[in-house]
């Protein structure tokens, strides 16, 4: 068990997608830079036409509504009172342990970085497990996990976490679950629950559909939280553009049909990829591979000095993680460079 007090709650935490960074540490690297360390879908959705008007005139509230009501269809939330947007998941994991007072808080660890120093800056004894606990025994304030989580892909099922949530309400206490990964895995989502007491959902846009630039996150929960985050939160919380794509988005079934079944068929590759050049995958979801190199090799600079940028570890060395080249070529790059070790 590790206390997050202890670390430096105002450290910058690791995160992928720096190549200002990757340049710095590798100059001789082929240019450009082939971006694997983010674990979002390479295959964006396609944007639609931005009227001129979205990009001067503030967003007007019934397009929040709009983007808000697309949001409850596609997650399965039963009323879209049940939810508030806002510029990106960061924003509601940094602001949401200032809506209770401080408590004990257990993370289930190793997961997502940016969670368990947020609950400490807000003054919570915060606590990284291993484990879940039981319903029936002693249980903190806040419960919180990655579900699939990242970086390994751990799954914890939605009748185990339901049950916790239940426990966790009847002391007043919350269960927050981040289901960034969940647009891939529908079936472990909590949404149809949302409105129970105490449970709380972190969703995230921009990964599953590509566009992390567009910042863009949810927070499900009873509709006296929700409404106690917009207020935290204040006016004009999504930009125009965003609140357009978005609802769009959310609304293409097809879409997001084929792109699951584009995701689970690179998801085979890539896994029957490594498997092939000797290189173990021990975990990850449809959009990366959370892989352990070689003995004796250093995996993570043998591709970064081919051009290829992926998400290191320094608290578990030897592990990486890496998402899907965008094109065959890539691919095809990635394969050869995987083989030669």
């Amino acid at each position: 068990m590790v206390s997050a007090n202890s670390m430096e709650a105002g450290a910058a935490q690791p995160h992928g997608g720096d190549l200002a960074a990757a340049s710095a540490l590798f100059p001789q690297a082929p240019r450009p830079w082939i971006d694997l360390s983010t674990g979002i879908n390479p295959w964006p959705y396609p944007l639609p036409d931005i009227p001129a008007s979205a990009w001067a005139r503030l967003p007007e509230p019934a397009q929040e509504r709009a983007l808000c009501a697309a949001a409850a269809t596609a997650y399965g939330v039963a009323d879209p009172a049940l939810l508030v947007a806002a510029p990106g998941s960061q924003i509601l994991i940094q602001t949401l342990p200032f809506l209770r007072a401080p408590g004990h808080v257990q993370v289930l660890a190793p997961t997502y970085g940016e969670h368990a120093p947020a609950w400490a800056r807000a003054g919570h004894r915060v606590e990284q497990v291993a484990g879940l606990p039981s319903p029936d025994g002693p249980l903190p304030d806040v419960l919180l996990l990655v579900n699939p989580n990242n970086p390994d892909g751990r799954i914890v099922p939605p009748a185990s976490l339901l049950a916790l949530a239940d426990a966790l309400a009847a002391r007043g206490g919350w269960l927050v679950v981040d289901e960034a990964f969940c647009d891939l895995m529908q079936e472990l989502s909590l949404a149809p629950g949302i409105g129970r007491p105490g449970l709380l959902v972190l969703r995230s846009f921009g990964k599953f559909y590509g566009l992390a630039g567009l910042r863009l996150g949810f927070l499900l929960g009873p509709e006296s939280l929700v409404a106690a985050m917009a207020d935290r939160l204040g006016p004009w919380r999504v930009a125009g553009p965003a609140l357009l794509v978005a609802s769009q988005a959310l609304a293409d079934i097809d879409w997001q049909t084929a792109t699951r079944a584009r995701l689970a068929s690179a998801h085979q590759s890539l896994k029957t990829a490594l498997t092939e050049a000797g290189i173990e995958p021990v975990g990850g979801t449809a959009l990366f591979q959370l892989v352990r190199s070689p003995d004796g090799v250093d995996l993570f600079t043998a591709l970064a000095q081919a051009g290829f940028w992926t998400r290191r570890f320094p608290d578990r060395p030897g592990l990486i993680r890496l998402g899907h080249p965008p094109d065959a070529h890539s691919f095809g790059r990635l394969c050869q460079i995987l083989r030669s070790y």
